[in-house]
């Protein structure tokens, strides 16, 4: 129960803090593309080689600048990863650890029991590194959102450049019919669907970025998806053992229900009204 509330409460602080400028908030950008996942509906779950491939996209690009803080490298053997697999992708990573004997801090590979290392090692060097934005952590960014994965989705699609500077031509037709100039921070870069339109990221994916283990170059659509559903299963691991126990729930209620109310005319089958 304290790791649902914990959960919560993270995912509101998170949300709270993604509220970005309100930039040109009169603007009315594009809907978001609604998209079907695997997961949603009351028999939906996971596809595990989707969460793969959807990880090697965080690790081959996301991890640059995002931590999963609430994710440790062993939860990786939930998704179909070996044991052997998940030390080897651990151990391309170091932690601080101890003190050792002489009582000084040193740094190891990182091991299956440990949290997945995150990128910088505190928010000022973080900011400094990104031009004064703090990358968010991911673990429960699908969460921190309203249409958490569709927002995530639709946001690695919605830049209208790869250069910094350079707004939509929606929102420049915008300004000029409402007789304002049309403004817009030369460092940012214009996303269709980040609040406020400036974002300091840039565009993340593209074609060839990414190879997955199987030697296949993903299309950026297919990255999306992927990784989009990773992060779900970041913010939600216990899904497909949450629904499973529903139904298992449901089914003993109808079962239960089924006994009484046999019982119930079995008790009362001489009583006539």
């Amino acid at each position: 129960m304290m790791t649902i509330v914990k959960r919560t409460l993270v995912a509101a602080g998170l949300a709270t803090a993604l509220v970005g400028p309100a930039l040109a908030s009169e603007g009315t950008g594009p809907a978001l593309h609604k998209q079907s996942w695997g997961w949603t509906g009351i028999f939906g779950g996971y596809n595990h080689k989707d969460l793969r491939h959807g990880f090697e996209v965080y690790r081959q690009v996301c991890v640059t600048c995002h931590p999963l803080k609430h994710l440790y490298y062993r939860d990786l053997m939930k998704i179909g990863y070996s044991e052997d697999e998940v030390k080897e992708i651990a151990g391309n990573y170091e932690v601080q650890d101890g003190p050792n004997d002489d009582g000084e801090m040193f740094t190891r590979p990182a091991t299956p029991a440990d949290r997945f290392v995150a990128p910088f090692a505190n928010d000022k060097i973080a900011a400094m590194v990104n031009g004064g934005a703090v990358p968010p952590d991911l673990s429960l960014m699908t969460k921190a959102r309203k249409q958490g994965p569709d927002y995530v989705y639709n946001l690695l699609h919605g830049f209208a450049s790869d250069a910094p500077g350079e707004p939509a031509a929606w929102w420049l037709k915008e300004r000029e019919h409402a007789g304002e100039e049309p403004v817009f921070p030369e460092t940012k870069y214009f996303n269709d669907y980040f609040p406020g339109y400036a974002i300091s990221m840039p565009p993340q994916l593209h074609e060839g970025i990414v190879t997955y283990p199987d030697g296949k170059s993903p299309s950026v659509d297919q990255m999306a998806h992927d990784v989009v559903s990773f992060l779900n299963w970041a913010a939600e691991p216990e899904l497909e053992s949450r629904k499973t126990m529903g139904l298992l729930t449901l089914l003993y209620l109808g079962i239960l229900t089924t006994f009484l109310y046999g019982l119930k005319k079995y008790i009362w089958r001489d009583i006539h009204h």
